[in-house]
């Protein structure tokens, strides 16, 4: 049964050298992460999805795939407050490279998406790779339920639930409330509604907003990183050039690897420790295979 269907049915680094990750054994299979570094953001991207064993591993032919990148904030990528425009450039292209059917580009900003979609780059970049770039819109909103242990239903954009395969492509950057935001907060991009009602409790809800969306893969975009003033930051003395990439399929795990950019343990993050009480992914470092590389 096609995801979409399935959906509809329910209604639906450098500062990580301290790790010490274990030895990925080449023809053992993929590691559970792929951390790549190097100056090119596509090149690294690249090499990250080949290292988890391709493309074709995630989209098969004929598949409608949603890239869910943030595109959250009306700032250039120099200032890091959106994810990487070469880095959601690749992932369209290598989407249809495995014969992708239709590719869309969208997420539901806190400033207006007509400024957030050019200023970001994103936009540009998405199309230029053959992809659709729709804005958010009210009319595709529709509450679906969650199951969740926090929320039991919300307002889903049905671009989301009507579609084959999600790829989230988060930035990783600092938070207020959060301290981090990462790959499972990202996923507030992916739905309407008052979004500041789940601020009360929004450790909770992102872990069921990650548990309902389900993404086949996680990339994670390092190569600016918000050190300060996160999430919307603004100025350049707050962005630190990692100029790294992370993915893998265990969202959990990626959040967990994306915390060591910023030198967090990441049971020292609420989400990410009860993320793994629930059984929803790994965050021991130590526990994971994790394939790093520099090109």
């Amino acid at each position: 049964m096609k995801r979409r269907d399935f959906l509809k049915d329910i209604a639906i680094g450098s500062l990580l050298l301290n790790i010490h990750p274990k030895v990925f054994a080449q023809g053992t299979g993929s590691p559970d992460v792929a951390l790549i570094q190097g100056d090119s953001p596509s090149l690294i991207t690249k090499e990250a999805i080949t290292a988890l064993g391709g493309m074709q591993r995630f989209v098969s032919k004929g598949d409608k795939v949603i890239v869910k990148p943030n595109i959250g904030w009306d700032r250039t990528p120099e200032q890091a407050a959106c994810t990487n425009p070469e880095i959601v450039k690749t992932l369209v292209e290598l989407c249809f490279d495995a014969g992708a059917k239709e590719v869309k580009v969208m997420d539901n900003p806190c400033n207006p998406a007509r400024r957030t979609y050019v200023r970001s780059g994103i936009q540009k970049a998405a199309k230029s790779a053959g992809a659709k770039v729709p804005l958010p819109n009210k009319h595709h909103l529709k509450k679906i339920p969650i199951h969740g242990d926090s929320l039991k239903e919300w307002e889903i954009y049905t671009d989301f639930v009507e579609t084959d395969k999600i790829i989230n492509v988060p930035i990783a950057k600092t938070h207020s409330l959060t301290r981090l935001t990462l790959g499972m907060k990202n996923w507030l991009g992916a739905i309407g509604g008052n979004r500041n009602q789940l601020h009360q409790n929004i450790d909770l809800a992102i872990i069921d907003l990650a548990a309902f969306f389900k993404p086949v893969l996680t990339v994670m975009d390092g190569y600016r990183i918000l050190l300060r003033n996160g999430p919307q930051g603004g100025r350049l003395s707050d962005v630190k050039l990692h100029k790294t990439v992370a993915a893998g399929v265990d969202y959990v795990a990626l959040d967990a690897v994306g915390a060591s950019f910023f030198d967090i343990k990441p049971e020292e993050l609420r989400f990410l420790q009860i993320a793994k009480e629930k059984g929803r992914g790994e965050i021991d470092l130590e526990k994971l295979t994790i394939e790093k590389r520099t090109i």
